[in-house]
């Protein structure tokens, strides 16, 4: 992009920069990725006139320390060039402290307008500013506002369209020690080639190396302008005069400068008790702190699962109406042959509808921690649990994203991205899996029936401790390994309470939601291919959907022998089909092996429960005697929502649903959709009873979660880590599932010792791995000043 066409707004967070983006910029917004990164970039157009000039959302900061990755980012984008002007939005509430970042801004000497936002909230807390004096000792203008409000937006937009056409630089620059100063004026002629390179100034780059910014330090070095022994041994000579660190010092007169621009230009009248000191003696308390916060995460879990799940059944319906049968339909019509049907319906068709079901409990995720950041909570969660997920090697913002995972792993990866820094995310969506999702209840529940009658309530529950320790070992292991460091430290301002404005939630909602579903492209191509050989048969027919003539079903044969360790006999070969189904979606491995045990079950072998469900009507709207009927499916549809929204009372006291689970059989196959005869099956495959049983339900806990949660993975942390994430999902559960059956049931040394090895091997293979993502993480979001 041309140098100087855009404008930057930048600001720390919750200093509401969001909030007069879009008053500024409306519905004029596009949404992308920052190259090489999966920060949000954020871009919207202000009108001049007729003039349009874009306006680049930097991430919310505190500092050019370039200790994170949003630090970097802001940092590059201002030096490349492009914003020919910076809006610099503070909190009149918290002043002194949003203007560090303003100090720093004014060393770089381009061109700012400082917004000093929530005035209102500042004027009820007894704080005035002058602007006019702020103006003057800042040497740039500075104009007050209230955000949210449509009018003073205006007024904003005016003083930047001024500013925009001035683009006069700062006139003030803040005076680092004499002995900095003297640094600073030594090296600037020395640095002057690398600074023009940078976009930036020799004084600014100087002092960003006595601050020991290890990136300035490397754009110097490999510029040949100075090496490393020549920086240190000058930096030491400074820092030996000053009797301190050289970035101590230097961040002593920033606030020096800043306590003297506030006295000049802030006045404090006698201060009052506000509503957010009351709130936070509540929420905040040493004994109450915990116990609130899981309170309003449970009902943040219950409504994402309840509310949203209640309208997945209509995305389904209507997905499976229009882009599956409907267009089968239309394709049968129009004579094609029936391996396109199967390609364009049953594979792209059915890829959409899948992505379609994940619509509801994404929006009303995103949106309920909007919902809990704009109103000022989010940080207070992130401080009540800090402590215990930093023992796992994780911030306390990380326990939102994993307890959104018991109901669905899709949002909950999405979720991550309210986590700064990338190790963090990252090692967050690597344990996330294991958290189980309410699409493997059903497949628990079949089980819990078939095998372990009035305690399958207790099994269930098992299953949910033991992904939640495989979680937390994962997380010991991988902060050692793959991803070696601690948590990044919690620095996290504890905003004022406020009312959330709708319109940005919603805007900001419905962004994510469409982000997920433009991006769903690793999805539908492994639902087609999984849709293509369920239906193929290896004589080369179609129509051969979960039947043992697929070339899926014959695959599962074959493959069978690697999960006979775990118990899946050869015979059994229908459980390892239901696993390679459960990848498109967990629900599917119901469907699967009620399918497959059906039709391999003996005449004559009926499930003792059979005969309470036979010839019981399927619940739904019955297609009429010509077939397919698309009004008919539009209908059932809209049928779903009332019906799934009245169950919602009852699932306050059981969000996950387990109330299904329990050893009626006729009950628990019409809750789960299965067929009765399924039981009879599966007790003649698992001969080895409950604990084989166990072994195998242990894998569909821990194996991939499904092919949405792969696309989310992607989408966030790109394929090599996706890939390296898909290989350790793997040999833990394949490993745990062997490691229960062997040691209970199997009683082979041989493959006792070997999934330990596995295991010993790939931690290995991580630690190895992780060198190079040290180095990656370090190049990206570890770069800053160190004392």
């Amino acid at each position: 992009m041309t140098k100087g066409t855009t404008i930057a707004i930048v600001g720390n967070p919750n200093c509401g920069k969001t909030t007069l983006f879009n008053a500024l910029t409306g519905s004029d917004q596009r949404v992308g990725n920052w190259p090489g990164v999966t920060v949000e970039r954020k871009e919207g157009v202000l009108k001049f006139g007729k003039e349009r000039v874009p306006l680049v959302d930097l991430p919310g900061i505190y500092a050019l320390f370039a200790s994170s990755e949003d630090e970097c980012i802001a940092r590059d984008y201002i030096l490349s060039g492009e914003p020919g002007l910076i809006v610099d939005i503070v909190d009149a509430t918290n002043l002194e402290r949003n203007l560090f970042l303003t100090t720093q801004l004014l060393d770089l000497q381009v061109p700012l307008i400082v917004v000093v936002n929530m005035v209102d909230l500042a004027k009820a807390r007894g704080i005035s500013v002058d602007y006019q004096a702020l103006s003057d000792r800042l040497g740039c203008p500075v104009v007050g506002t209230v955000a949210s409000d449509k009018q003073e937006a205006a007024k904003v937009l005016g003083a930047i369209e001024k500013a925009w056409r001035a683009k006069r630089n700062p006139t003030t620059i803040v005076e680092a020690p004499y002995q900095a100063e003297l640094f600073a004026k030594n090296w600037s002629e020395r640095l002057s080639g690398v600074a023009r390179k940078l976009g930036t100034n020799g004084r600014w780059l100087a002092l960003k190396l006595l601050e020991r910014d290890t990136w300035a330090i490397e754009q110097v070095v490999s510029a040949g302008a100075a090496t490393k022994e020549e920086i240190e041994a000058a930096i030491a000579e400074v820092e030996t005069i000053l009797k301190d660190s050289a970035d101590v010092a230097l961040a002593e007169a920033r606030y020096a400068f800043i306590q003297t621009v506030a006295s000049k230009s802030v006045q404090h009248a006698n201060a009052k008790k506000t509503a957010t000191e009351g709130i936070d003696k509540v929420v905040l308390n040493r004994w109450l702190g915990i116990p609130i916060f899981l309170f309003i995460m449970y009902l943040l879990f219950w409504i994402t699962i309840n509310v949203g799940g209640a309208f997945i059944d209509f995305f389904d319906v209507l997905g499976a109406t229009i882009f599956v049968d409907g267009f089968g339909q239309l394709l049968e019509s129009l004579n094609t042959p029936s391996w396109l049907r199967v390609i364009l319906a049953n594979g792209i068709g059915g890829g959409i509808q899948t992505v379609m079901t994940f619509i509801p409990p994404i929006f009303v995720m995103f949106f309920l921690l909007s919902l809990l950041e704009d109103s000022g909570y989010m940080a207070r969660a992130a401080f009540v649990m800090d402590r215990f997920m930093r023992w796992i090697g994780l911030p306390g913002k990380s326990f939102v994203p994993m307890l959104v995972g018991f109901g669905c792993n899709v949002p909950a990866i999405m979720a991550t991205r309210t986590l700064e820094n990338k190790r963090d995310r990252y090692l967050t969506i690597f344990m996330n899996p294991f958290m189980s999702c309410g699409a493997r209840l059903p497949v628990y529940a079949l089980f819990g029936a078939a095998f372990f009658g009035a305690a399958a309530g207790t099994m269930v529950f098992s299953l949910y401790v033991v992904g939640i320790l495989v979680a937390i070992v994962t997380g010991l292991i991988l902060k050692r390994t793959l991803f070696k460091g601690e948590a990044s430290y919690f620095v996290m301002e504890l905003p004022s309470y406020h009312r959330p404005v709708m319109g940005n939630i919603l805007q900001y909602s419905g962004r994510r939601l469409t982000a997920f579903m433009t991006r769903a492209k690793y999805i539908v191509p492994i639902v087609t291919v999984l849709a293509v050989l369920n239906s193929l048969g290896v004589d080369g027919s179609f129509g051969n959907e979960d039947s043992p003539k697929s070339v899926l079903s014959q695959t599962g044969r074959a493959i069978t022998p690697v999960f006979e360790p775990m118990g899946v006999e050869k015979d059994n070969w229908p459980a390892s089909v239901a696993i390679f189904t459960g990848i498109l979606a967990k629900e599917a491995v119901i469907g699967t092996i009620s399918s497959l045990y059906s039709q391999n079950t003996a005449a004559g072998e009926e499930s003792p429960a059979q005969e309470g469900v036979e010839g019981a009507a399927v619940e739904g709207v019955a297609k009429p005697e010509g077939g397919f009927d698309f009004w008919g499916g539009i209908a059932a549809a809209f049928a779903t929502i009332p019906e799934n929204l009245a169950g919602i009372g009852s699932s306050l006291i059981d969000p996950l649903g387990v109330g299904v689970v329990g050893s009626d059989e006729v009950a628990v196959a019409e809750a789960v959709g299965a067929e009765a005869s399924v039981y009879a099956g599966l007790r003649a495959n698992f001969t080895g009873g409950p604990l084989q049983a166990y072994a195998y339900l242990l894998f569909i806990l821990l194996y991939f979660p499904c092919v949405a949660a792969f696309g989310a993975m992607t989408r966030e942390m790109g394929i090599k880590y996706t890939l390296i994430a898909t290989a350790y999902i793997a040999v833990i559960s394949w490993s745990v599932a062997t490691l229960f059956y062997q040691i209970t049931l199997g009683h082979s040394l041989l493959w006792i010792l070997f999934p330990v090895g596995l295991i010993a091997v790939m931690i290995f293979v991580l630690r190895a791995l992780g060198k190079q993502a040290e180095r990656e993480f370090s190049g990206l979001s570890l770069k800053g000043v160190t004392a």
